[in-house]
């Protein structure tokens, strides 16, 4: 069997390598070049250049032929400008699943079957199998990596059937430690290279410097939120109306509508068994669930369609500020300023709406407040900043979000859900989080996931995944 592995210049790749020549495959190497540009990055000029000396030298050790492609147009077409026309939209996109999906096993693909092929490897820390179809045919399925702190199905969560009959994912079944061990006593030039961070293929950037290549910074206000906002707002009472509604008749259950995690791995709740980190569900429930959930899913399925459009729209803010004139110091000069406002604040200035993703903590570069503030919504139209302080900020969560008709997709292509379905499952709906308990119903309008505990940063443009315990089934563009 002729296997290509894109050879990155790490240490996972340069392993998975080095696993599939003593497995005694005829294999190759293929290191690609997709970005020539260093404007925003914060590693320096010609970081592709030392990966690619490290790749060159990697292969050679372990005896493997060596070749290079320059993949930077397709790149630039398929994620760059996908990446600034989302953000120009006020959405945060995900390039390292377009890179996927669009790059590693599409273009690149195509270059090493060219090259004579039969499989394309790399050092994803994920797992694949193949079982029976239906029809007889095979269906191949990808699971999260057996390292719980570095599991990557959640970057290949858009890939097709097709892209997977060809896939190989050598280090999947191992934890990163021996991965490096591994690397280390292979001599490999790799083997103490540091990990990537940032966007893939470019590197770690300053985000707003990088898309000031093509959005022009825009001066605009930084607007507080406070919690008399939520108190008098229509939507969030129906929100809240709604969810509480769902609930299980009986049930000791008390509804929360804020999260109760403070970051990826951290939670407001001590010895809460749902944050640990676990790659296995329980499978004594649906979808590998911790539970059965806090909703009636005969609720759920009773829900109209425009009553769950609405569950998944977030809240908005409409708020206006008044000015008025005041004489200050010893001269009574007129100033401006604006009348005190119950339901929020202008605190502050910034360059432009688009840079800035909902959850974000750093970079606003505001003070006078005892908790973090974070983003809670951005307003492109009118250039606005929305933020709330603290964890628990009401702005912070929600319970359920909505995934375009067209956006849905299956990996497991023989086992979509029905319209009017509902199922359980596990769902992530970023890189790192630990996988939450949901609800997700399939209507004409869209799929939508309704999580038994709310989440932090729901962000449009960015991929929810859901698994079956293990098993990474779908996904879809949030």
């Amino acid at each position: 069997m002729k296997v290509c592995i894109g050879l990155s210049g790490g240490v996972d790749s340069s392993v998975a390598a080095l696993l599939l020549k003593k497995a005694g495959h005829d294999v190759f190497a293929l290191f690609m070049q997709n970005w020539h540009d260093t404007t925003g990055t914060l590693h320096g000029d010609c970081e592709w250049e030392e990966d690619r000396f490290v790749a060159e030298m990697v292969a050679r050790k372990i005896g493997i032929p060596f070749y290079f492609v320059d993949l930077s147009e397709v790149y630039r077409k398929r994620v760059v400008d996908y990446m600034f026309d989302e953000y120009s939209k006020g959405r945060t996109p995900n390039p390292d699943v377009l890179c996927n999906r669009e790059i590693k096993f599409d273009a690149f693909l195509d270059c090493a079957v060219k090259l004579g092929a039969d499989y394309v490897a790399t050092g994803h820390y994920c797992r694949k199998d193949e079982i029976a179809g239906p029809d007889g045919k095979p269906v191949y399925r990808i699971f999260a990596g057996s390292d719980p702190d570095k599991d990557q199905s959640y970057f290949l969560c858009q890939l097709t059937q097709k892209q997977l009959s060809r896939a190989l994912f050598p280090i999947g079944d191992l934890l990163k430690p021996e991965v490096r061990r591994i690397a280390a006593e292979a001599d490999l030039p790799s083997a103490d290279k540091k990990d990537s961070q940032g966007i893939c293929f470019i590197g770690k950037v300053d985000l707003p410097v990088f898309l000031q290549q093509k959005l022009k910074p825009s001066e605009g206000n930084v607007v507080e939120i406070y919690d008399a906002y939520f108190e008098n707002d229509r939507h969030y009472r129906f929100l809240e109306e709604t969810l509480r509604g769902l609930l299980k008749d009986g049930a000791d259950i008390r509804l929360e509508m804020q999260t109760s995690y403070i970051s990826e791995n951290k939670s407001l709740k001590v010895n809460d068994p749902v944050r640990e980190k676990t790659v296995k569900g329980d499978s004594s429930h649906e979808g590998g669930c911790s539970s059965d959930g806090i909703f009636d899913r005969k609720k759920i399925e009773a829900l109209p369609d425009d009553v769950l459009m609405e569950l998944s729209r977030p809240v908005s803010y409409d708020i206006s500020f008044e000015t008025e004139t005041y004489r200050s110091g010893k001269k009574h000069v007129r100033k401006t300023r604006y009348k005190d406002n119950p339901y929020g604040k202008i605190i502050g200035k910034h360059d432009g709406a688009q840079f800035y993703t909902i959850g974000q903590r750093k970079g606003l570069n505001i003070g006078g407040h005892k908790e973090s503030l974070f983003v809670i919504a951005t307003d492109i139209p009118s250039n606005t900043i929305y933020v709330g302080e603290g964890h628990r900020h009401k702005g912070l969560s929600r319970s359920c979000l909505r995934i375009a008709p067209e956006d849905v997709h299956w990996i497991r292509e023989d086992i979509p859900m029905r319209m009017g379905e509902t199922r359980r499952y596990r769902v992530r709906i970023r890189y790192r989080q630990p996988l939450q308990d949901a609800v997700l119903v399939m209507r004409p309008c869209g799929l939508f996931i309704i999580f038994d505990e709310p989440q932090r940063g729901i962000t449009p443009g960015q991929f929810a995944v859901w698994y079956d315990d293990d098993e990474m089934v779908g996904s879809g563009v949030i």
